[in-house]
């Protein structure tokens, strides 16, 4: 499904990159306006670490470099801070840029293997849509020991002081193994989900039909 998507999407835009950012990525109209000074790259904490700082990805947008962009690390990198968004003297909102980029390439089937933000972001998503809430016990059990039971136990001894900090204040209960707590109105809860995805899949829909 990922795949034909994908060819569909290429099949639409034909080599116009940008046109494809600007429908579909969210604010990615604003990638037009970028003059390309630099500013965002300098602010931003983890600057050094990206394959391609921003202002370099708004350029391969406009180079059509449509592979290179959707399969790059980079946007992954983002932490918000919002330095960029703060210090751009367009105004661009580059850090809502930068996830939407990252999504629209997880869509595409075109993020990075193994990407550890990606991991987390959808361990987070999953964790939270059980009850409302998010159950930090699992969570951080589920992180622990994501790369195997020996590496989760030698994980969870380095982590302990933390987690009998975190039980000190409150923070998290052994019992939550047993369930957790969640939001009064649960059903409503999924159904507000539901809603929200059947808007996301008609407006991505829309997008993908072939002009």
């Amino acid at each position: 499904m990922t795949t034909a998507v994908n060819q569909a999407m290429v099949e639409k835009y034909k080599g116009n990159f940008l046109k494809e950012v600007t429908d579909n990525v969210e604010e990615g109209n604003w990638v037009k306006m970028c003059m390309q000074c630099g500013v965002c790259s300098g602010s931003c904490p983890l600057g050094p670490h990206w394959d391609h700082p921003p202002q370099e990805l708004f350029m391969m947008i406009r180079a059509n470099k449509r592979e290179e962009v959707l399969s790059s690390t980079s946007m992954w990198m983002c932490t918000s801070c919002y330095n960029c968004v703060a210090r751009c003297p367009r105004g661009l909102p580059i850090t809502h840029i930068m996830h939407g980029l990252a999504h629209y390439g997880k869509r595409m089937g075109m993020k990075p293997k193994n990407q550890p933000t990606e991991k987390f972001g959808q361990m987070f998503w999953d964790n939270l849509i059980k009850k409302g809430r998010v159950n930090e016990l699992k969570l951080g059990l589920g992180l622990y020991f994501k790369d195997g039971f020996a590496e989760g136990v030698k994980v969870s001894m380095g982590k302990q002081k933390l987690g009998l900090n975190m039980m000190k204040a409150k923070r998290m209960s052994p019992m939550e193994m047993l369930g957790g707590h969640g939001v009064k109105d649960l059903s409503g809860f999924h159904a507000m989900l539901k809603k929200a995805e059947e808007l996301e899949a008609a407006r991505v829909g829309a997008n993908t039909d072939a002009k």
